[in-house]
């Protein structure tokens, strides 16, 4: 359980295997990231959304990159495709500035945390590179993009993005529901449901 209402508070971990432990991490720390693409604050519609508007923006030719394939069915929904590719897309040598760690260098220049880290095997570095080290880096967020788009609710219900080798990511989504209310104690520790 996470409030990020509460970034002071970690998360609270119950543990399904012995020692049957409920502990608190912190979200972006080495535990809860390790062998993870992203954070908990990097989930849901709006980081899709950012990373689409991401990319686009630093593409030069933008929408012109983005072809409609008409309807389709995808995970029971009727669904928009959308593609998107960028044939130059590729990768260039970034020097490490003092005081960086790698999702700090992908989101200043707008690229995938998890490709800038297996390019440079540091999958589960999460603290200071050194400074000096060259690192490559893409160009872009992704090289491919397929997107479905519910057509009532137009939001994705699926998303695959691939780089040069092929599928890095893929996001589906079903029984999907708009704007579900929570009850106000639902992010507390004390919540019946939870059993912490």
């Amino acid at each position: 359980m996470y409030n990020s209402e509460k970034p002071e508070q970690k998360a609270l971990i119950k543990l399904h295997s012995f020692p049957y432990l409920t502990v608190n991490l912190d979200p972006r720390g080495n535990i809860m990231r390790k062998n993870q693409h992203y954070t908990i604050h990097e989930l849901g519609y709006a980081f899709i959304g950012k990373s689409v508007a991401l990319t686009i923006s630093k593409d030069r030719d933008g929408l012109k990159n983005f072809k409609y394939h008409g309807k389709v069915l995808r995970n029971g929904y009727t669904c928009h495709l959308l593609e998107y590719e960028n044939t130059q897309y590729t990768y260039v040598n970034y020097v490490v500035r003092e005081k960086e760690t790698a999702s700090l260098i992908a989101y200043e220049l707008c690229v995938n945390d998890y490709l800038l880290r297996y390019k440079n095997d540091l999958l589960n570095d999460f603290g200071y590179l050194k400074k000096g080290r060259v690192l490559k880096v893409s160009t872009l967020y992704c090289k491919k993009a397929m997107i479905f788009l519910d057509e009532k609710m137009m939001l994705p219900v699926s998303l695959s993005l691939y780089d040069d080798v092929g599928l890095f990511e893929s996001y589906d989504y079903t029984e999907i529901e708009v704007n579900k209310p929570f009850q106000s104690n639902e992010f507390e520790k004390e919540f019946k449901d939870y059993d912490f």
